[in-house]
């Protein structure tokens, strides 16, 4: 399938792994008065479709992971920030939260490589993801009340939801700034990793994951996205029709016949 057209963002794919690299160093990755929500909303939509893809990984180019909003945009009420009551709340709805709604509709794994300060939306981006990694000289910080603003794109929920409501509050209503190892500490990442080897380190766990049974791969991120929101007898039901459209599918069988060559291999 032909890769999407970006504006202000790169999109590499190779050995089912697609890395998609926010391009706009000259503004810190913001995620307003850029393209990026358009790119990340393509990207998101254009992987569900993407046979070919297994695992998306997500980074910044230059600096930053991302630096959230425009604040000069912010500063001269232009922009996605300009306008009365209705006008702001129209332009989010319409605006930056297409991305927590199109992140959260992926269906392959994505791995966030937080390569430099991720702040406000641009911590909530890669909170967004299902793996977070991130270097020595990334930075985190949910930084809106900073601004006298609210985390408008979802942040709220999502952080809770990783690290627990006290810990997330703090860290929401402080708006102070955290380095790798302290959300790496939190719960934040799952490693920190020199920078230099950051990308290496995110392709090498996006090739493991790329490596299993693709239709299965996409039918466990479901069951495991569906687990936080369904009951143990509802969630079961669907683990058995899960595995009933499984077991009947030929990478199954693939799979299987490899075990086995393996096993008998490993016998002689």
């Amino acid at each position: 399938m032909d890769k999407p057209v970006l504006k202000d963002a790169r999109l590499d794919v190779a050995d089912r792994v697609a890395v998609m690299t926010l391009d706009r160093d000259d503004m810190r990755n913001a995620l307003t008065g850029t393209a990026l929500i358009d790119d990340i909303v393509t990207v998101a939509d254009w992987v569900n479709r993407a046979g070919e893809v297994s695992v998306l990984v997500m980074t910044g180019a230059g600096s930053a992971f991302s630096a959230g909003g425009n604040i000069k945009d912010m500063r001269d009420r232009s922009g996605d920030f300009g306008g009365d009551v209705a006008d702001v709340e129209n332009k989010y709805r319409r605006g930056i939260q297409r991305i927590p709604l199109a992140m959260d509709r992926i269906e392959v794994p994505v791995i966030a490589a937080v390569n430099g300060p991720a702040i406000g939306a641009g911590f909530d981006l890669a909170n967004m993801a299902d793996l977070r990694l991130a270097g020595e000289r990334a930075r985190f910080g949910e930084t809106f009340l900073n601004l006298g603003i609210i985390p408008g794109d979802g942040g709220a929920w999502l952080m809770q939801r990783l690290i627990g409501y006290q810990r997330a509050f703090e860290l929401t209503l402080t708006g102070r700034i955290i380095d790798a190892h302290e959300a790496r500490d939190l719960g934040l990442l799952l490693e920190v990793t020199a920078d230099d080897a950051l990308m290496d380190r995110a392709l090498e766990l996006a090739r493991r994951m790329a490596a299993q049974p693709p239709a299965a791969t996409r039918l466990t991120k479901r069951l495991m996205k569906s687990a936080r929101r369904m009951e143990l007898p509802d969630f079961l039901d669907l683990c058995a029709c899960f595995q009933g459209m499984s077991h009947n599918s030929s990478e199954h069988a693939q799979a299987v016949q490899r075990f086995l060559e393996r096993q008998t291999s490993a016998r002689r």
